[in-house]
């Protein structure tokens, strides 16, 4: 039998297993399925366009809560179904539709035929593509305009998880509505700081603290072994990206310039600048972290290009893990606990906003005014936030004074599409201070 017959039959043999496995797909939700925020941009993508892209980390839930959508599937981490997808690329996107081609960037070439197929069908909702890593050749760049949306997935937020009420909501805040409640049973700090270390990972819902965080020090060690060489292309140093990844934990939170991280990642011989852009690019390919780029009061002001986006990992669970911390540490270490707060705030507060395309930033300028989060809406509309892990009055009153002193610097320009200016906490009540701002515990937020 020659090679071509032997890939033929091991194509019609995976055809055949992919046809079996569609014809069972009346539904594709999976056990246990729980709602994500950005469940309802994919379902909006898929009413307006031919396919959508579901983007981000491994294990963030990408295939759980695209087969919710999906009525047949391809899944593309099998060697089988990569073969049927090189021999006869039309066959691998037959099926019932919504088809879900899951982790896709293993086979690239099939985004320009997702492209052609979305062309030739008239009716949208065709695909729905997810990967945990951008491709090398980033095929995706300059093609699929006006044919695939895309939509990044997030870890689950502590509202997802169910770790928050979502009483005080990001959209209601945005509608001019005030944050008020008292909530019975709320978390201890210490349940917080178990939040920061065991993440927001669907597949460690369920396990034991110890179990969960040691997941996702499993998770860490993958990502320096195989998933950077595979979302990057170019084998890395592990021992470098290691320390790389624990200079992003240390200085979680914060605007580390890149001579900082160069300096973190010596060991012995100095990194170029462009050394440590590779390796923090290859960090982003794999979706492990996401910069919080600085605010600009104007469209056309040039301080975001002057300042450095703050860095944070996709979820402070890895931060946790790559310092080795546990959640008895934490409370120990309030500065690092403080840290990692900010960042866990900032992951929800990017879920929260997302069905309305916002955006988080944050704010510094050249007198030191900083805001640790600014929630811009594509209308303009903006929320400025602080976070503070202690919740007592005197932090509360300082926090408060910044965001009023950002007012009033924005006053001529911006201060008409505030919606409101918010201080996080940890745990307590959500009220509004006589002065207008409002205060509201992660533990309450939603979208």
């Amino acid at each position: 039998m020659t090679d071509a017959t032997n890939t033929r039959a091991t194509a019609d043999a995976a055809a055949a297993a992919t046809s079996e496995a569609a014809s069972e797909a009346a539904t594709l939700t999976m056990p246990g399925y729980l709602p994500r925020i950005a469940g309802r941009e994919i379902e909006n993508a898929l009413g307006r366009r031919g396919a959508v892209l579901v983007e981000g980390a491994r294990g963030c839930g990408k295939t759980w809560m695209a087969r919710h959508f999906a009525r047949s599937e391809i899944r593309l981490d099998d060697d089988a179904a990569l073969i049927l997808a090189s021999a006869d690329p039309a066959e691998a996107l037959q099926g019932s539709t919504p088809r879900l081609l899951d982790e896709w960037q293993n086979a690239p070439h099939l985004w320009n035929r997702v492209r052609r197929e979305c062309d030739d069908r008239p009716e949208p909702g065709q695909f729905i593509l997810t990967g945990s890593a951008v491709p090398q050749d980033d095929v995706t760049r300059h093609t699929g305009t006006g044919r695939i949306s895309r939509v990044l997935l997030r870890p689950m937020s502590l509202r997802e998880t169910g770790a928050s009420t979502g009483a005080v909501s990001l959209e209601k805040l945005f509608e001019g509505e005030t944050a008020s409640g008292l909530f019975d049973g709320q978390p201890a700090l210490r349940d917080i700081a178990s939040a920061v270390c065991v993440g927001g990972w669907p597949q460690n819902l369920g396990l034991s603290e110890e179990d969960a965080m040691s997941s996702v020090n499993d998770y860490v060690t993958e990502i320096i072994r195989s998933d950077i060489p595979t979302g990057n292309g170019v084998r890395h140093d592990p021992t470098m990206m290691r320390r790389l990844m624990l200079s992003l934990a240390l200085n979680v939170a914060t605007e580390a310039k890149m001579s900082k991280l160069a300096s973190d990642m010596d060991v012995g011989h100095p990194p170029s600048r462009k050394t440590v852009v590779a390796y923090l690019d290859a960090l982003r390919r794999v979706h492990a972290c996401e910069d919080q780029p600085a605010w600009s009061v104007s469209l056309r002001s040039k301080s975001t290009l002057r300042r450095e986006a703050k860095r944070h990992f996709a979820d402070p669970s890895l931060a946790a893990a790559v310092l080795r911390a546990t959640p008895q540490r934490l409370l120990s270490e309030p500065t690092t606990f403080g840290a990692l707060f900010e960042s866990l705030a900032v992951r929800d507060l990017r879920i929260y906003s997302q069905p309305e395309q916002g955006a988080v930033f944050h704010y510094r300028d050249n007198t030191g005014l900083e805001a640790d989060a600014v929630i811009e809406r594509p209308d303009g509309r903006w929320i400025a936030a602080e976070i503070k892990l202690n919740p007592n009055p005197r932090n509360i009153d300082t926090a408060a004074k910044t965001l009023l002193r950002l007012h009033d610097k924005t006053s001529r320009q911006r201060a008409g599409d505030m919606a409101a200016l918010l201080v996080v906490t940890p745990t307590g009540p959500a009220y509004r201070r006589p002065d207008g701002v409002q205060v509201a515990p992660v533990t309450a937020l939603g979208p």
